[in-house]
């Protein structure tokens, strides 16, 4: 089994700075694609951003230039930098991991999630 567990996160006011962090534990062979999604009250959960095992990006629009994602592939782990922070921001934040692990009948590919953090920024 693997787990994502996220770090980060809290209150902040517009025009503020947060760091968001998410490792992957467990039987893992290798993490592919990983990201940070956020849902809104009210709204559907949408991508924020995500990170290819090569280092290839994907931002939404609306957060192009002021988040950066990155990972260490050593550790499983992806951060996401979040500057200049909005109060449309503020969502509760899930990291989400394509991961190969290991399993008793051999590799597996699954999707993972993390439990969420919440981001709230203040005007």
């Amino acid at each position: 089994q693997v787990q994502l567990v996220e770090s980060g996160g809290g209150l902040v006011h517009t025009g503020g700075s947060l760091r968001l962090s998410c490792r992957a534990s467990g039987r893992i062979f290798s993490a592919n694609a990983m990201g940070w999604y956020r849902q809104a009250p009210g709204k559907q959960r949408e991508l924020v951003a995500s990170i290819t095992s090569d280092g290839s990006t994907n931002y939404a629009d609306s957060v192009k230039g002021r988040f950066t994602i990155s990972r260490d592939n050593a550790k499983n782990t992806v951060t996401l930098q979040m500057n200049s922070l909005k109060p449309e921001d503020t969502a509760v934040y899930y990291c989400n991991a394509d991961v190969m692990h290991y399993t008793s009948s051999g590799l597996r590919k699954d999707d993972y999630w993390g439990q969420g953090t919440q981001v709230t920024v203040s005007s």
